[in-house]
């Protein structure tokens, strides 16, 4: 037993001269490695494939940022080039031998000099550990640990996205993924990691987003970026949130507040900007603001970005600025995924899809570190084959010299790339500013098209060639410097109040997206300051265009299915008005005022104004106004071989052959899917009870009274009259079954059902007509089962949007 005793206690002894012996250097462990000095020094490994990172500080925080360099090129997935991760501060944490990256909860603080309460917040809500290492070397305090797993991980959730969108079941294959050194580099404020990353297919299904894309569905390598950058210092100050204003906000809770104070705090997000002369009323920054361009985009579309992203100087000149705002190509050489540089990229898909404005900021202060831009190639098309559609412009077979699309498609570049910016600068959409005089480029605008003198078709003011009123009040209140001892709050209230007084203002995404949109100006991709009259005007645009659609609509040498492809955005040329119309029944005017501001805060719409709405969008259904001419459908046959039929096409329900009834149905499936929203009719029940404005008895009976009216068209027009029918009647019974329709809709909704039935059971009994007698039954046997009414929600129409304008998921 001794003997025992006396072993342990010698191999005590020895265990810190072992220990010590077997402590690695730094120096020594890296000798046959490449050295990246920098902000947090690395070191390759050629051997083994390894990053190794060198740890100076700890408990010292730092941004992480990631991105995807090289994307999957389908915008339906969303994996795009230049797409932004999450953005997290973070800190090193030693603990014996392993060291921890920690990421601090920053949603929830105490802002006081009490320890003890800033103790109590901290540990009264999780942080999060992202992930572990191992030293495997020191050297006077710095430690160095294998970093090769964190960066090689799946950090967007590549997998997951896939799976989502339902692309197949696609795991990481490490044997397959490596890092990619080109672009892995190191400063002195910002490490640069990237890696090569190759997912594969588990089940050998994958999704036709997929297939369409990748040389092999089997195996999908995208390239994943790594930022590690040094936090800016205290120095920015912070600029409190107004509900008028356009801009994101970064929030957290201060449970220092006082009882009596709001715990939530919001602050705008904005760049850093100071002036050289603070007491100059007009002064240059002492850091522009510079964004640079993809030095591989192409001209003509180079210098049409150039153009419409310096519109902002406009701006920051009103704001007091000097030059303060500069966009230039990224030199060769700079890497866009750099966060020190605000990057507007061109970005290819195999389908149009949305543009997008992302930021980079510091979560503790929103201040924006990194604009960050991804435009898509193929929206230039879109508008080109707008302006193809209502031009006609191939009388000789080729492209005009005067080329009056690529004209309009270049102008609408231009403020994409300035609308996608304003994004990165803070600001969120306006779309009321279209009911404002064309006032922001943060509104979605479709092309404004007129008829001339001549009765022709006009593009020459499509788009606005500079940025709005409100662009300008928007930067004036981010981003004017006041001078010391100025009243901040009152100083922006001013400028709000300035804004109301001339008829501008800001209502935003959920206000215009909702389908069962409320305010009658707020909308995407409308015109006009009155959206019944702009629709009017719309139709006789989409009339003209119609009347003059054939062979001049495609150049010399193309197959003339294609045809189609051009004739859907025509057909379909009033889809977004429409809506907007739509939104005047059961509408009510509002604005985001606050206590004690003078704004309007609610006003009702008028029944008469309502009555003139539901008029002009039942006249947009009319089998007149939906039935294509024969000369147009003599012109489509069913296309090529190698020419496929695809979403951005009618539904066909005729087999090869073109099948208009069901472009008339795609036509008259908006409105009525709009008008059936269960808010908005609950909101005219209720409108009803209490005498104000149309009720829903009111609607129902002008859509029956036009829609089902008794006197029969023949040929197409009568076929889509029926159609029309049974589509009203689809949503009568949809609606009459809804859970989200209230008890008094649904009541109203079987009231409607039952006098049609009584209406159409009075027609059976009359009628001598074979066809019309199973028509009429065809309309009874319905009406017995409203839960098999399934409404299509205007799923039937192709993809509209993006129409040639992007959106932002800040």
């Amino acid at each position: 037993m001794k003997l025992h005793v006396l072993r342990f206690l010698f191999l005590l002894i020895l265990v810190p001269f072992y220990a010590k012996a077997q402590t690695v250097s730094i120096p020594e462990k890296t000798k046959n490695m490449k050295g990246y000095t920098g902000f947090k020094p690395f070191y390759w490994d050629e051997s083994t494939g390894k990053i190794w990172l060198q740890i100076d500080t700890f408990d010292t925080e730092f941004l992480y940022q990631t991105a995807l360099s090289a994307g999957l090129g389908s915008n339906d997935v969303g994996l795009d080039r230049g797409k932004l991760g999450a953005t997290a501060i973070v800190k090193f944490s030693r603990v014996g031998n392993k060291v921890l990256m920690i990421q601090p909860n920053y949603s929830y603080r105490a802002i006081t000099n009490d320890a003890a309460e800033k103790r109590a917040v901290e540990q009264s809500f999780a942080q999060s550990i992202l992930w572990g290492f191992t030293v495997a070397a020191e050297t006077s305090g710095s430690v160095l640990v294998d970093a090769t797993a964190f960066f090689m991980r799946d950090a967007l959730k590549i997998s997951a996205v896939l799976q989502a969108n339902n692309q197949g079941t696609y795991s990481l294959d490490e044997t397959r993924s490596a890092l990619y050194l080109e672009r892995t580099k190191n400063f002195p404020l910002n490490s640069e990691f990237e890696t090569t990353m190759t997912f594969v297919n588990n089940s050998g299904k994958s999704g036709s987003h997929v297939n369409t894309v990748t040389p092999n569905s089997e195996a999908i390598s995208l390239r994943m970026h790594h930022s590690f950058v040094a936090l800016p210092d205290n120095n920015f100050e912070t600029r409190k949130y107004d509900a008028r204003s356009p801009y994101n906000t970064n929030s957290y809770f201060d449970y220092s507040t006082p009882v009596s104070e709001p715990i939530e705090k919001n602050f705008i997000k904005r760049h850093r900007l100071e002036k050289k002369n603070p007491l100059a009323d007009r002064s240059e920054a002492i850091k522009p603001i510079v964004y640079y361009l993809d030095n591989g985009t192409p001209e003509p579309i180079r210098s049409a970005l150039l153009e419409g992203a310096s519109w902002w100087n406009q701006a920051f000149e009103s704001a007091g600025f000097i030059n303060a705002f500069q966009v230039k190509i990224l030199p060769e050489g700079a890497d866009p995924m750099d966060l020190r540089y605000n990057m507007i990229n061109w970005v290819h898909r195999s389908t149009r899809g949305w543009s997008y404005g992302y930021s980079v900021h510091d979560p503790r202060t929103g201040e924006i570190l990194k604009g960050n831009v991804s435009l898509g190639s193929l929206r230039v098309r879109q508008d080109y084959l707008i302006a193809q559609g209502l031009l006609a412009p191939f009388e000789n077979g080729d492209v005009p010299a005067d080329d009056k699309m690529l004209q309009m498609s270049l102008q609408r570049l231009k403020q994409l790339a300035a609308h996608e910016i304003g994004h990165t600068l803070g600001l969120m959409h306006n779309y009321i500013s279209s009911a404002q005089n064309r006032s922001s480029i943060m509104d979605y605008p479709p092309p404004m098209v007129t008829l001339n003198s001549n009765g022709e078709i006009d593009l020459s003011n499509a788009y606005t060639n500079e940025i709005g009123d409100w662009d300008k009040i928007s930067i004036q209140y981010g981003y004017t410097q006041f001078p010391k001892g100025t009243d901040e709050a009152a100083a922006l209230d001013k400028i709000i109040a300035d804004a109301t007084s001339k008829g501008l203002t800001f209502i935003s995404d959920r206000d215009a997206r909702d389908p069962g949109g409320l305010h009658p100006n707020v909308h995407l991709w409308d015109t006009g300051t009155d959206p019944v009259t702009e629709l009017k005007r719309v139709m006789q645009i989409r009339a003209k265009a119609l009347s003059k659609f054939g062979e001049n609509n495609i150049r010399k040498g193309t197959p003339m299915a294609l045809l189609e492809d051009v004739l859907v955005p025509v057909y379909l040329f009033h889809r977004y008005q429409v809506e907007a119309a739509t939104k005047v029944i059961g509408g009510q005017y509002y604005s985001y005022a606050i206590k004690g501001d003078g704004q309007m805060i609610t006003k009702s719409v008028s029944k008469e104004e309502q009555l003139k709405a539901l008029n002009e969008v039942i006249a947009t259904m009319d089998p007149k106004v939906l039935a294509l001419s024969e000369n147009i459908l003599k012109l489509i046959p069913p296309r090529p071989v190698n020419y496929e039929y695809t979403s951005e096409l009618f539904n066909r329900k005729t087999g090869l052959a073109f099948d208009p009834l069901s472009a008339a149905e795609a036509a008259t499936d908006i409105p009525l899917s709009f008008l059936f929203h269960t808010s908005r009719l609950n909101r005219l029940v209720e409108y009803q009870a209490k005498n104000d404005g149309l009720g829903i008895d009111d609607m129902i009976q002008v859509l029956t009274t036009k829609l089902w009216n008794g006197q029969k068209s023949v040929g197409l027009e009568g076929l889509i009259q029926q159609q029309n029918e049974q589509m009203l009647l689809t949503y009568l019974l949809a609606v009459s079954v809804n859970d989200n329709a209230s008890f008094a809709t649904k009541a109203a909704l079987l009231k409607a059902i039952d006098d049609l039935k009584t209406k159409v059971t009075a027609q059976l009994k009359k009628t001598k007509d074979s066809t019309q007698k199973g028509y009429l039954l065809l309309t009874l046997d319905r009406i017995k089962s409203p839960e098999k009414a399934k409404a299509t929600l205007h799923q039937s129409a192709p993809p509209g949007a993006p129409i040639g304008c992007g959106t932002n998921e800040n």
